[in-house]
């Protein structure tokens, strides 16, 4: 389903969104103390904190034992880590992060720092050899 989008010069292009009458209000009411020029004001920035605040992560596609090598790396430069944040600045999945971080706790280089709690909770660490 795509916006509805109309071209505005080569500056920008002109999005339609049907808005409730007490949105429509509020922003009014913005614009009228003074916090926006007007109301074209308030939703640019609108959609740039709303851009700004999502992050879109692509995952790569590499083989097992690269990943493994990766994350193996990646916790033995941090020391300390969750999953989730090495899935996400590794730019690998996940559940594939996980196997590899249940794989090497099991060859015992790496270790859980807490004894339970959820994975995602569960800050890990990398075993001295």
């Amino acid at each position: 389903m795509g916006a509805d989008v109309g071209i505005v010069g080569s500056i920008g292009k002109v999005v339609g969104a049907k808005l409730t009458l007490n949105e429509i209000g509020q922003i009014n009411k913005l614009v009228e103390a003074g916090f926006y020029l007007n109301p074209s004001d308030f939703i640019r920035e609108a959609v740039r904190e709303k851009l700004s605040a999502i992050k879109v992560i692509e995952y790569r596609d590499v083989d097992y034992e690269t990943a493994k090598k990766e994350v193996a790396g990646y916790f033995k430069m941090k020391g300390e880590a969750y999953a989730s944040e090495a899935s996400t600045d590794l730019e690998l999945d996940y559940e594939l992060v996980c196997k590899i971080m249940d794989d090497l706790e099991k060859e015992g280089q790496m270790e859980a720092a807490l004894c339970w709690g959820l994975r995602s909770a569960i800050p890990y660490t990398v075993t001295e050899s």
